[in-house]
């Protein structure tokens, strides 16, 4: 269990390394489809860069974003193959990584850095957000995550399956 939880931290850490990537030195509007409507309306479609580089320095932080939201279940995966798993185990195991991250997604992003901006996150890379940050807009995409956290269990299960093949 403790590896399932280390590695879902690792991809709460990839997870917040991809939005600061795309808030903090990419700054495309591309990257804020999952933002709330209000947000999107008052953020400029790109903002230039604040120093030589910056923009690189973003494509850099995400790519490794990526690889730690990729490496982390591979290495579940692998690590629950030399250890015999069963398939029950394999679900949990990755059930349990997925509702953490969603947690933390929904806890940390939506409601502390999004709804009451916390650390002054959003507002400080794009000032034009502060007047339409609010806990009223918390919930705006609860459907998004419902289907992500049940198609996300749903695919699990193919994960799991395809695991105790090896």
């Amino acid at each position: 269990m403790i590896v399932t939880i280390v590695c879902a931290v690792i991809m709460m850490a990839g997870l917040f390394l991809l939005l600061l990537a795309g808030v903090g030195f990419i700054q495309d509007k591309r990257f804020f489809s999952s933002a709330p409507k209000e947000t999107n309306d008052v953020i400029p479609d790109t903002k230039p860069e604040r120093f030589k580089g910056q923009h690189a320095v973003g494509w850099v932080i995400g790519i490794i974003g990526i690889l730690m939201m990729i490496g982390a279940p591979v290495f579940v995966a692998v690590n629950g193959i030399h250890n015999d798993l069963t398939f029950g185990q394999f679900y949990v195991r990755f059930l349990t990584m997925l509702l953490m991250v969603k947690a933390f997604d929904i806890i940390f992003f939506d409601w502390v850095l999004l709804c009451n901006g916390g650390l002054n996150f959003f507002p400080h890379f794009y000032p034009e957000t502060k007047a339409v940050l609010s806990p009223k807009i918390f919930g705006y995409n609860w459907k998004t995550h419902a289907a992500q956290i049940l198609g996300g269990a749903a695919a699990l299960l193919l994960l799991a399956w395809i695991c105790t093949l090896f």
